[in-house]
């Protein structure tokens, strides 16, 4: 996927809108020049970026260092506290795919308790109905 340099302009845009900062506070917080600022506020020179300017406003818009390297490549940007890993980095990387794992085992402790949850309310019905004499063909009308 080609790099999306209008997606950025107007994450920064609408983060600094949300955040109530002007371009003169996102250049001391991200100790990036004006003038990249601009270019990439305004989307007008469209050229490839150190990975550390990206990452020096992402932190800077209050993000994870990597938003906006995933907003450029049209990716979902990771949340803030997720582990920061580059592509030469296997120890970070490693630590992202341990932080997913535990993401995953997490929801799908939250499918288990829903299971048990439906579980529960049908042995609920299934009583309440032999209380009243119904069966199960007359439940499913």
């Amino acid at each position: 996927m080609a790099d999306d340099w209008s997606a950025v302009a107007r994450a920064i845009n609408q983060r600094m809108t949300e955040l109530g900062m002007n371009q003169r506070e996102l250049t001391e917080r991200s100790q990036v020049s004006k003038a990249i600022v601009g270019e990439l506020q305004n989307n007008t020179v469209q050229r490839r970026r150190s990975e550390r300017t990206l990452e020096a406003l992402s932190v800077a818009l209050d993000w994870h260092p990597n938003h906006l390297q995933a907003v450029l490549g049209g990716r979902i940007p990771p949340q803030v506290g997720e582990p920061v890993a580059r592509d030469d980095d296997v120890l970070g990387r490693l630590a992202v795919i341990e932080h997913q794992l535990r993401e995953i085992v997490a929801r799908l402790g939250g499918i288990d308790a829903l299971t048990d949850q439906v579980r529960e309310v049908s042995e609920n019905v299934e009583k309440l109905s032999g209380s009243l004499g119904i069966d199960r063909k007359q439940l499913g009308r």
